[in-house]
C-alpha cells in the first residue's frame, strides 16, 4: 500500500507526495500555503479517485510522466519514468491503493501518522 506524505518546501509552503509500496515517489502535489488545504485535498482525492484523469506526456529527453487532473484542474505531476509501461504501473498503483493509503505528516518537528 502507498502513502501520502505531507512535508514543507523550502519556501515554507506545504506539499504532499504519493509514495509507492516500495517507497518511491509516484507524484508530487502542487504547493499549498496552509497545511489544512493540503490535508483537505488529500481527503478529497481519496474520496473521488475514480474521477481523476491522468494526462500522459513524453519529455524532450524521452522520459514519460503524467499530470494528475481533478475536476479539470492540475492537481499533481508524476516523477519521470523510463518507459510507458512503468508509467502505467505508477498510475495503476494510485488507482489501486490511493483511496486506502495512510497520510504521514512530516511537515513539522512532530511526526503524525493517520489513516
Amino acid at each position: 500500500m502507498g502513502a501520502f506524505v505531507i512535508s514543507k518546501r523550502y519556501n515554507d509552503e506545504y506539499k504532499f507526495v504519493f509514495t509507492s509500496r516500495k517507497g518511491k515517489v509516484v507524484f508530487t502535489s502542487l504547493s499549498y500555503e496552509l497545511k489544512f488545504e493540503c490535508e483537505e485535498d488529500i481527503e478529497k482525492f481519496k474520496a473521488t479517485i475514480e474521477t481523476a484523469d491522468f494526462l500522459k506526456f513524453k519529455s524532450s529527453s524521452g522520459k514519460f510522466y503524467f499530470k494528475l487532473m481533478m475536476e479539470g484542474n492540475h492537481f499533481a505531476t508524476s516523477r519521470k519514468y523510463t518507459t510507458s509501461l512503468r508509467l502505467q504501473k505508477g498510475i495503476d498503483e494510485i488507482v489501486r491503493y490511493g483511496s486506502s493509503s495512510e497520510v504521514l505528516d512530516f511537515s513539522g518537528n512532530d511526526f503524525i501518522f493517520s489513516d
